[in-house]
């Protein structure tokens, strides 16, 4: 048992919570005995997630991070460091945009604009950085394209920052990768990682985080078909489609 596990408070059964009396208009007996069964398991796993950040939280220090990165931003040159702000904690993101890419990845990008609405009250928490390897410029006008407002770009083009943290091939494909950072005094140390992907993914499922960071697939998770297999965002619909 860990440190995390013994210092839990005792909790109530998740079924005895999950067994209330609240019905909806026209629902079966069989469907509340259902529901209340399925309440039960998002009880439990409300339950987890939280197991799990308390065991994230407490992780150990990461590894000094090797070099103080220097990124171009919308301003000019901004190091790693520079990017913390007034906090002591940093989320990047590596934005599937390299310079091989005539437009960006479409998920990353359905990621982002999520994120572009949030970013206000993320801002209030922690710096947060969104990294291509595209030239700056590009990066900008795409943003200006989508209607971003919130998120802060910058290029990665001029360092090793994506081979190092998202295991990028230079010469290859962009891959995704979020990394938290925290700064104590003048030392910067890698925090964590989310290193879940393809050799980690179970029979039939898309490689994915848990919790998965995507609002997208958790609002569709919600519906009766579920995200599906056969669908992917686009960076463009038509108007046809609006």
């Amino acid at each position: 048992m860990t440190g995390i596990e013994s210092a839990t408070p005792a909790l109530k059964s998740a079924r005895q919570m999950a067994d209330l009396p609240r019905r909806f208009p026209g629902e079966s007996a069989d469907y509340r005995r259902a529901r209340n069964a399925l309440l039960a398991e998002e009880i439990e796993l409300r339950r987890h997630i939280e197991r799990v950040a308390a065991q994230r939280r407490a992780l150990p220090p990461g590894g000094v991070v090797p070099e103080d990165y220097v990124f171009v931003g919308e301003t000019g040159p901004v190091t790693l460091s520079q990017m913390f702000g007034a906090h002591d904690t940093l989320i990047t993101y590596n934005w599937m945009f390299g310079p091989r890419r005539e437009r960006p990845c479409p998920m990353c990008t359905s990621l982002l604009s999520a994120y572009d609405g949030e970013m206000p009250d993320i801002l209030q928490r922690v710096a947060f950085a969104v990294i291509g390897r595209s030239p700056i410029d590009k990066l900008m006008a795409f943003a200006k394209e989508r209607g971003w407002r919130h998120l802060r770009l910058y290029s990665s083009g001029g360092n090793t920052f994506n081979r190092d943290y998202a295991g990028e091939d230079p010469d290859g494909d962009d891959i995704p990768a979020f990394n938290v950072f925290s700064r104590s005094g003048k030392v910067v140390r890698h925090f964590w990682a989310a290193e879940m992907g393809p050799s980690t993914a179970d029979p039939g499922q898309d490689p994915r985080g848990a919790p998965d960071v995507m609002p997208l697939w958790t609002v569709l998770d919600m519906t009766p078909a579920g995200r599906g297999t056969n669908w992917y965002p686009k960076l463009d619909y038509g108007a046809a489609a609006r």
